[in-house]
């Protein structure tokens, strides 16, 4: 019996196998045979998914329907959706998560193309939950933005498949992998000197984001900067709201292509 036993889990992990080395399927991890065979990880996704139980016994390699090619590819499309949904719920799982961290580490989902940022890795994400709305996006956790798949083929995988979550999921299990926020900014110049409107922006900008700072720490938030990036004192209150006018007045005030001070230390 255990003979049988462990035969049929070689064989049960064929479709998979081909699945996660088709081009294209790199974001996807392999979903475990234990959790695709426990009815309950599949509640509700009978309802979703067209010729379910085929799908099911395709992905499980039990698939023994005698179909024409039609037949056969629509089945094999809903397997597809299905491994994806499935795939969601799978890599919030303490296993899941650490197969999709090892991928991560391997920056299997690509690098970061903001040049401050230095090719940090980034994660999938979806911008719903609900298949077939919106594809999947990737996710840095440095810089805390999306941005679009390299790969055309990337491109045209469903956001669901990975969920709105998971990415905040992987950082909440494994804190020591948040990154320093990157606080480097890219600063417009003309010959040297900084273009005013647009510096008159930046500097607006960061005293915003100054001013979150000292929100979070009077709420003994951790902020997730680096100690000493804090650059302003809450005694300073007062003269940073006085900046702040001064710097969104200049910045409303400048012209819409912005223009070149004179002299350096005005613009500084």
């Amino acid at each position: 019996m255990e003979e049988y036993s462990e035969s049929d889990s070689d064989y049960t992990s064929y479709w998979r196998d081909w699945f996660i080395s088709s081009r294209g399927n790199e974001y996807f991890c392999e979903i475990d045979e234990d959790y695709l065979t426990d009815r309950f990880n599949l509640t509700g996704l009978n309802t979703e998914v067209q010729y379910y139980q085929y799908a099911l016994d395709l992905v499980t390699d039990v698939f023994d329907l005698d179909c024409d090619d039609e037949m056969r590819e629509t089945i094999e499309k809903s397997a597809r959706h299905l491994y994806g949904l499935v795939h969601a719920r799978y890599i919030v799982t303490t296993r899941g998560l650490a197969k999709m961290l090892e991928k991560y580490k391997k920056a299997d989902f690509g690098k970061c193309p903001r040049v401050m940022c230095h090719s940090h890795p980034l994660l999938p994400m979806g911008l719903s939950d609900v298949a077939n709305s919106k594809p999947v996006k990737l996710y840095c956790g440095r810089c805390e933005d999306m941005y679009n798949p390299k790969s055309s083929r990337h491109a045209a995988i469903d956001g669901a498949y990975f969920g709105t979550s998971f990415h905040n999921i992987l950082f909440q299990v494994y804190p020591a992998l948040i990154p320093a926020k990157s606080a480097e900014r890219y600063i417009p110049r003309v010959y040297g000197f900084k273009v005013h409107a647009a510096a008159a922006l930046v500097r607006w900008q960061n005293n915003k984001r100054d001013e979150m700072r000292r929100r979070l720490r009077k709420m003994e938030v951790e902020s997730g900067f680096k100690d000493g990036e804090d650059s302003i004192d809450e005694n300073e209150e007062d003269e940073v709201d006085e900046d702040e006018e001064l710097a969104l007045e200049g910045y409303q005030g400048a012209p819409a292509g912005g223009f070149v001070q004179g002299e350096a230390e005005n613009v500084a």
